[in-house]
């Protein structure tokens, strides 16, 4: 293949990362600051240099796209492919879409691979690839058609991105590959950029948190680390906390709320946690705020084809990441125009 693929480095120019910090910085793509990363709770600190959410983007006039990849440290799950956990996938964008092409599988886990997908022709396209949802990313290079030449890919159609923070759910377990996650089925449907602040088991809602992701540039927020409270106390003492504090810097952006999608869990505590960001929604309405959604999790996964939704009762499957998208979707259009912000 290298006599054939000429690869490029996706921290040079004219390509585009996004939804990573700083990603020409470091010798490993991260989500957070390594201070504060490393500061918080243990999950956090093993998550957040995982590369959930984060997708490059690009164009080019070439018949294949190939990736190089080293990974700091190999993850494997026995829930969760490794088309997922530490692929990298692809899409084909074009004005107002973005449609899947196929997964770059990465074989048997491994610090570094190639993998290449071929395309029907060679013609001119914009293209995103997205990034792990589990694995840490020392390097990616992008490999097109020796001579090809990569230009800068499609732009979004806000500069902000809408701030997601919750759980493993949020992070993207256990989609079939990185562009099933829920985030990202919201992104290419509305054409807008995000950031995945999901920490599997870490999303504890802690005040230095909450005070890290109000300091962010954002066009709205979504509150979805109800699964990883560890109980309804601690969902009480920190979920209106989480709101007042991102109302403070941000006191116009739609914020939405979700409470767990199922109640295949103990039933009496799932709805004491319910009561709890119900709580809050209230709260924020009768403080006066236009601009606060409530979902209601349980009912989610409801309807035809339930049983396929989840693939251990608690992470969603594709089918299940569908159904979270469709929520959600509905309210945020909602919210944006309401804010007068568009579709």
């Amino acid at each position: 293949m290298a006599s054939e693929v000429e690869f490029f480095d996706v921290r040079s120019e004219p390509f585009e990362v996004y939804g990573l910090l700083e990603p020409k910085a470091g010798p490993v793509f991260r989500r957070l600051p390594d201070t504060f990363g490393t500061s918080l709770n243990k999950k956090v600190n093993q998550h957040y240099l995982s590369t959930a959410g984060g997708r490059v983007r690009f164009s080019a006039c070439t018949g294949v796209v190939a990736v190089r990849v080293t990974l700091p440290e190999v993850r494997v799950y026995d829930h969760m492919p490794a088309t997922n956990v530490c692929g990298f996938d692809l899409y084909v964008d074009s004005e107002g879409d973005s449609r899947f092409y196929r997964s770059f599988r990465p074989g048997r886990p491994a610090a570094e691979y190639e993998a290449v997908l071929m395309l029907p022709d060679c013609r001119p396209r914009y293209f995103t690839i997205n990034f792990p949802s589990y694995s840490p990313v020392s390097s990616l290079y992008v490999g097109l058609d020796t001579g090809a030449k990569p230009g800068p890919g499609l732009k979004y159609r806000s500069p902000l991105p809408v701030v997601y923070y919750g759980s493993s759910i949020t992070q993207g377990a256990c989609a079939s590959h990185p562009g099933n996650t829920y985030p990202a089925i919201i992104s290419r449907r509305m054409n807008l950029d995000y950031l995945n602040f999901g920490f599997s088991g870490g999303g504890l809602g802690e005040e230095e948190m909450a005070r890290y992701l109000a300091s962010l540039k954002m066009l709205a927020f979504v509150s979805d680390y109800d699964h990883n409270a560890p109980d309804a106390s601690h969902l009480a003492k920190t979920h209106f906390r989480l709101y007042e504090i991102i109302r403070e810097r941000h006191p116009d952006i739609p914020y939405i709320m979700l409470s767990r999608p199922g109640f295949t869990y103990n039933i009496k505590e799932s709805i004491a946690r319910r009561d709890v960001i119900i709580d809050t929604y209230r709260r924020a309405r009768e403080l006066g705020d236009k601009n606060v959604y409530y979902i209601d999790g349980e009912g989610i996964f409801r309807g035809p084809d339930e049983d396929l939704c989840t693939v251990d009762g608690t992470h969603p499957t594709d089918v299940g990441f569908l159904k979270i998208a469709d929520a959600l979707h509905r309210i945020l259009v909602r919210a944006l125009r309401a804010a007068g912000l568009g579709n």
